[in-house]
């Protein structure tokens, strides 16, 4: 006997979870968490909210998805600068990533990390809370491999690894402020490299 599968319920043919994953990712990052409603999600995903509760689950956990999808994305320059060869050259290649991703052509300027959640009343909690431990861990990563530059001699031995590590992502998140306020490419280049022109800081 042939059976025939049946979509889920709600889930239009021809759905692309990938594509609507990617639209929620600009809306969040335009709007931040509180100010994007699931009506503004929903239309520009092209899906009804039965549709998105199936897929994604509820704006919490799909804010979760999408700032995945941003730290593999637009995002992944952290990645690429912690295999550079030397600190030197890791904390260009960040600070580099960072001026690019925040001024991308096409995407809101700044940064889903940083903006996404700055503001926000008791329904933006687990929000501010997620980007609070993604920033965090980006500290993180970065102070893991200043220490082994430290360990490698490539770092002075008197270096703390986590204070250099904040200091980057200090910048860094001011780098997005300053995007979103119309800061351009060019001058954000600059100031990178202003940050790194005596490195390390001391």
């Amino acid at each position: 006997m042939e059976t025939h599968r049946r979509a889920p319920v709600g889930r239009p043919r021809g759905f692309d979870a990938d594509e609507a994953l990617e639209r929620a990712v600009h809306v969040f990052w335009e709007q931040g968490y509180e100010g994007a409603s699931l009506t503004d999600l929903t239309s520009a995903m092209g899906i009804t909210r039965t549709s998105m509760y199936a897929a994604f689950g509820n704006k919490e956990e799909l804010f979760r998805k999408a700032l995945e999808r941003y730290s593999e994305g637009p995002a992944a320059y952290v990645g690429r600068a912690l295999r550079e060869p030397t600190a030197q050259r890791v904390a260009t290649a960040f600070l580099d990533g960072s001026v690019r991703a925040t001024t991308r052509p096409g995407c809101p300027a700044g940064c889903l990390g940083v903006q996404g959640s700055l503001a926000a009343g008791e329904s933006g909690h687990a929000a501010r809370d997620a980007l609070v431990a993604w920033r965090d861990e980006g500290v993180a990563r970065l102070g893991e491999r200043f220490a082994r530059a430290v360990d490698e001699g490539d770092l002075p031995s008197g270096t703390d690894p986590l204070l250099l590590a904040r200091y980057l992502m200090t910048v860094a998140n001011g780098i997005a402020v300053q995007a979103v306020g119309g800061a351009s490419s060019d001058e954000l280049h600059r100031v990178a490299a202003l940050a790194l022109r005596n490195w390390p800081p001391r």
